[in-house]
């Protein structure tokens, strides 16, 4: 009994399949808890929605935190339905080890965190680490789980451009601190400022605090900020193609389970015309055998009749019971 309903809460928790309405339910009542609670946290930074209101997101953090933690000592139960997280101890370690997992506990830790001690110095950190819950909805938003796939799937590509653009602002940085120096020190007394000012530039955002004043400054400001245009265009177009090939592999494998659905069912419909058609063979010859057995001893019948008072031999009479027999079948095309 304890194992069967281990298995039935680890397929809500773990399946997120809509055609478990249990599953599904809890998918959307986490979901909807979760944008709840990060609404709540958003306001609580508000001082006029914190004197209004109170009560009302205290009790919204309460309420969220004890849920998120009996689905968290849920799931530590239950994992060890999968056969990689099979053994007691050892099991629920790895488990919660797992990446969703530890969001799982972060989410969770703010809260007691701050039950606990209340006087802490980096309260304003922990407070942050409630924003951790949005990754929560990796687990039931296929939206974030292809994200997911698609900036791991394309990881190499987008590191290789993470350090071209990193050895770029470093060249440009450097460069314009050369150049800039001496004509305006105090924007550019450092590579270090020179990095604030390209970081700026690549971007394209352009704040104007830091600007060159010289020409050849000027010039190649302009040139670095062409190529922020182009470099910052690479991340995306990586990651907009990664997503058109993810999709693209949910399609062919949602069209390949469906046409495996459909060999199956032509292959079970087959099988049952195949058994039709054989029982409908085994019917035909067991008539024909009934039938021909009927004509023989018919035949037999007949020449113990007319002959069996002339010819003692009993196979003389077989042979003849079989050419009638022959004859007839012939005849009649029986």
């Amino acid at each position: 009994m304890r194992k069967q309903l281990k298995t039935i809460i680890h397929e809500i928790l773990e399946s997120s399949e809509s055609s478990n309405f249990y599953s599904l339910a809890d998918d959307i009542f986490i979901t909807c808890l979760i944008l709840i609670n990060v609404a709540a946290f958003i306001a609580s930074t508000s001082p006029h929605l914190l004197h209004e209101h109170k009560v009302l997101l205290e009790h919204i953090e309460i309420i969220s935190s004890l849920v998120f933690t009996i689905e968290y000592v849920l799931r530590l139960w239950v994992c060890t339905v999968d056969r990689r997280y099979s053994h007691p101890l050892w099991g629920r370690f790895r488990y919660s080890l797992t990446p969703l997992s530890i969001i799982d506990l972060i989410s969770i830790l703010p809260f007691y965190a701050l039950l606990l001690f209340p006087n802490l110095s980096f309260v304003n950190l922990i407070r942050l680490l409630r924003l951790l819950r949005l990754l929560k909805m990796s687990r039931y938003s296929e939206s974030v789980r292809t994200l997911g796939a698609v900036l791991y799937a394309k990881k190499e590509e987008l590191i290789a451009t993470a350090f071209a653009v990193f050895i770029l602002l470093i060249f440009a940085s450097s460069v314009m601190y050369f150049v800039e120096y001496e004509a305006h020190p105090k924007a550019f007394g450092s590579i270090l400022d020179s990095m604030w000012w390209g970081v700026v530039t690549l971007t394209t955002v352009g704040y104007g605090d830091i600007y060159p004043i010289t020409p050849l400054g000027k010039l190649l400001g302009a040139m670095l900020a062409f190529l922020g245009i182009g470099i910052f265009a690479l991340p995306a177009g990586i990651i907009a193609s990664g997503f058109s090939e993810e999709v693209q592999r949910r399609k062919q494998e949602r069209i390949g389970a469906n046409l495996d659905q459909s060999a199956n069912c032509q292959s079970v419909q087959m099988l049952g015309e195949v058994e039709i058609g054989f029982e409908q063979q085994q019917r035909a010859i067991a008539l024909y055998v009934e039938s021909s057995a009927d004509l023989m001893q018919m035949c037999i019948n007949s020449a113990k009749q007319k002959l069996g008072s002339h010819i003692e031999n009993e196979e003389v009479l077989r042979d003849l019971a079989i050419h009638l027999y022959n004859e007839t079948v012939r005849k009649f095309q029986l």
